[in-house]
């Protein structure tokens, strides 16, 4: 595959997020408790709770963190429960831009993300609109520095287990896999002692948008910093590129 990484951007989201971790376990906690609701509080007889605790750990979440976030969610049958919610739209130059939340109040998460749109002079559209552009793989990225498995033998590794794809980066390796064979793939890797920066099933642009025009960045940055500090938006995709993430 082509060569390209998110990893240095992935590095970036790391050290941001270490200065607000409250705000990540928080969201972390949130998918736990879904995951909890949806399939039990064992992750052995529940494959999703499994990778988000796997996907937890890579945030650096404490295993007795995610052990009470289980805990809880199992055994508080009046816990708020968190419904899903999607919402696709368009930044500057046309940059396509997907959001994932959980919510307990879709009218209010819903008019903070129209805002964060709006005021990043980008504009919600309507379901469907920008997902086509994204295929959802699962996204294994390991960074260099922490492994010393010979490149050939991790790709084989990788490969036999099911994964649809390798990629020797610059800084990382980067393995993609169907999102049904992600949980395998990922198990047999941990399995063998691979470190992982990060593991989980994630949209991937199919094509990019480069921004240049300082207003554009400008006001892309101002959309993602406001979507990032909303507590019910879990995840955002978008195929913008950065000039510093080149």
């Amino acid at each position: 595959m082509s060569g390209h990484s998110k990893f240095a951007n992935i590095k970036h989201k790391k050290e941001k997020n270490d200065a607000a971790k409250g705000k990540v376990f928080t969201r972390l906690g949130r998918e736990i408790a879904v995951a909890v609701k949806e399939g039990g509080p064992d992750p052995n007889n529940n494959s999703k709770l499994k990778d988000i605790i796997a996907k937890a750990k890579s945030n650096n979440m404490p295993n007795d963190t995610i052990d009470r976030s289980i805990k809880k969610a199992a055994g508080d049958a009046n816990a708020v429960n968190y419904e899903f919610v999607s919402y696709e739209g368009y930044g500057p130059k046309g940059i396509a831009i997907i959001v994932e939340a959980l919510t307990d109040n879709k009218n209010r998460t819903a008019a903070n993300i129209r805002s964060a749109f709006t005021k990043g002079n980008g504009s919600i559209g309507t379901p469907g609109c920008v997902s086509f552009m994204f295929d959802e793989k699962g996204q294994i990225l390991i960074d260099k520095e922490e492994c010393d498995i010979d490149p050939d033998d991790l790709m084989m590794m990788a490969l036999d287990a099911g994964a649809e794809d390798f990629a020797d980066n610059e800084d990382s390796y980067e393995i993609l896999t169907d999102p049904d064979s992600f949980s395998a793939v990922r198990e047999a890797l941990e399995a063998q002692g691979v470190p992982m920066a990060q593991a989980e099933v994630t949209k991937l642009p199919q094509t990019e948008v480069e921004l240049t025009d300082e207003q554009d960045i400008k006001m892309f940055n101002r959309t993602l910093d406001l979507l990032d500090d909303d507590d019910d938006v879990q995840e955002v995709y978008h195929n913008g590129i950065l000039p510093d993430e080149e």
